[in-house]
């Protein structure tokens, strides 16, 4: 079973912008898709749009199953930037399968 891994960001409003530690983080983040094993895809987008509504990035995922989930959250390489990542950015997550249908 494949598992979605969904993650929203946007700079917290209590930080002052900083471009070069915002591309810092999200080209770490980003490079994360090519360094741990069992993800299937990986697409990191900035918003393209101003709206108030809009988070500043998504990060898209396919991971072969659950197990490559735990082993991503756990890597050592995730665990190292998701400190950093949350000290700059607010996090939004939802895990699922995108196979499942309610029918």
């Amino acid at each position: 079973m494949t598992v979605r891994h969904l993650v929203m960001l946007r700079r917290r409003p209590d930080v002052a912008e900083e471009p070069a530690l915002e591309d810092d983080l999200t080209g770490r983040l980003d490079a994360l898709g090519s360094h741990v094993p069992g993800i299937e895809t990986w697409l990191l987008a900035a918003n393209e749009h101003d709206r108030p509504l809009c988070w500043d990035y998504v990060l898209e995922a396919d991971l072969a199953d659950g197990a490559a989930l735990a082993a991503y959250l756990a890597h050592p390489l995730h665990q190292a930037l998701l400190p950093e990542l949350r000290a700059y950015f607010e996090l939004a997550v939802v895990d699922y399968d995108p196979g499942r249908s309610d029918d």
